[in-house]
């Protein structure tokens, strides 16, 4: 029986409640029991890069379906027509029961054609989710009515990005940020309950993947939009920019999200490795700390991240690197104390490897892409492993192996995780 005393707590979008990838209930357990930790249920789903959301006795997920599976693989650059459906799937959180779908077509043009990339936001009776095609909607949380709905495509002049629309839209307040191109448009912040439009900006030749970030500096709230050819801090009431840094990303890869801790705001890049500025107190205003030198995703300088997320604690950066090494670094200067490959591929090295970090206490539970979900300690002295279990089988195959891509949710003393298969609700209590 769960002791009603401890803490609980919901996972209602990308990267948990505060958006920070930090993990706070209470009574989880230190290491995994032999065998494994218990599974709660399974639930067959379509494939998908989506994380699940979970808010409300609920769990959301988007998939795709298509008659039979396809995928456009063996080259990261190919696009491909196929088309199909996209899902928006509501469990119930305690058994994986259906609650409600929503099903509707959607040809796919990118690359990486498994499925959408974006976890769902869910707020006071309602749920957002952005297909791959760049298919908003604004659902009701319970039955999963349509409320509002846009099309990126049709109502900005956007273009499918090479790999898809990847940036997880942003709740603030009244508005709904999201990435989503066009002219003008990098940016858009919508009504949350209606879907008008409240103000566009930035103009780029695409829009990137990092996820919208708000963050608190120089006095007042900040909206740091990162495309691939600058950085960006808005007004997130106007759209105004306050600063602007440039910057060329090779490919587009704008993907992990930025980090601030202090004063400090950190972005990294698969190709073009990262940047850290320093941030005014008084005013919304930049100053470069330091960058890494290095346009090669072998000879690396500071961190070149893919798709995970850094995460930062006393002074010190521990992040995936661009062929898997999981590496700290000093903040304040990106000098590099130490490296591993036991998180991600166990020995060498495999382009695009990669955990999630995710902190809770004193230790983090990381999750890799070969489904394991791994407890840590990471410390300026080095990777200290406590506990490993798997989780799920590595599925998707578009990177030319198989593995899984998708954030899982931690939430309800458990952990809900997905590959191109099935939901699983893993039991993380004592």
């Amino acid at each position: 029986m769960v002791n009603k005393a401890l803490h609980a707590d919901d996972w209602p979008q990308w990267l948990g409640p505060q958006r920070d990838s930090v993990w706070r209930e209470t009574g989880i357990i230190e290491t995994f029991p032999q065998g494994g930790p218990p599974v709660r249920w399974r639930v067959k789903v379509g494939a998908g890069y989506t994380g699940p959301a979970v808010a409300n006795g609920k769990v959301y997920l988007m998939d795709r379906q298509v008659a039979e599976k396809t995928s456009v693989s063996g080259n990261a650059f190919a696009r491909g027509i196929i088309p199909g459906s996209e899902r928006v799937l509501c469990l119930n959180s305690a058994d994986g029961s259906v609650v409600w779908e929503h099903r509707y077509d959607c040809t796919y043009t990118m690359s990486y054609s498994t499925g959408p990339r974006c976890t769902p936001v869910v707020s006071d009776g309602k749920v957002w989710t952005l297909g791959a095609e760049g298919n908003l909607f604004c659902l009701d949380a319970a039955n999963g009515q349509i409320i509002w709905s846009r099309d990126f495509k049709k109502d900005f002049a956007a273009t499918t990005p090479m790999w898809g629309f990847a940036g997880h839209p942003l709740l603030d307040g009244q508005r709904l940020i999201c990435l989503c191109g066009g002219p003008g448009s990098v940016a858009v912040a919508f009504d949350k309950d209606t879907g008008k439009e409240i103000w566009r900006a930035l103009d780029a030749r695409e829009p990137g993947y990092a996820p919208p970030t708000m963050i608190k500096a120089g006095g007042q709230k900040q909206l740091i939009l990162w495309h691939p050819q600058s950085v960006n801090s808005l007004d997130p009431a106007t759209g105004k920019v306050f600063w602007s840094h440039p910057w060329d990303v090779r490919a587009g890869l704008t993907v992990a999200t930025p980090r601030l801790a202090g004063d400090l705001l950190l972005f990294s890049s698969f190709y073009t490795s990262s940047k850290c500025f320093k941030l005014e107190a008084a005013k919304p205003a930049d100053t470069l700390q330091w960058e890494g030198k290095s346009f090669s995703e072998k000879k690396t300088d500071t961190l070149h991240s893919l798709m995970s997320t850094p995460f930062i604690e006393n002074g010190h950066i521990y992040g995936v690197c661009s062929y898997g090494e999981l590496r700290c670094l000093k903040l304040d200067t990106g000098e590099r104390l130490w490296e591993t490959l036991a998180a991600t591929t166990g020995n060498k090295p495999v382009r695009w490897a990669n955990a999630f970090l995710i902190k809770y206490a004193d230790r983090f539970f990381l999750a890799n892409e070969q489904g394991d979900l791994i407890i840590a300690r990471l410390t300026p002295k080095g990777y200290e492993e406590l506990s490993r279990t798997q989780l799920l089988k590595a599925t998707t195959t578009d990177p030319r192996r198989a593995v899984v891509w998708s954030h899982p949710a931690f939430a309800n003393q458990c952990v809900f995780a997905r590959n191109d298969e099935e939901i699983v609700c893993v039991s993380l209590a004592k």
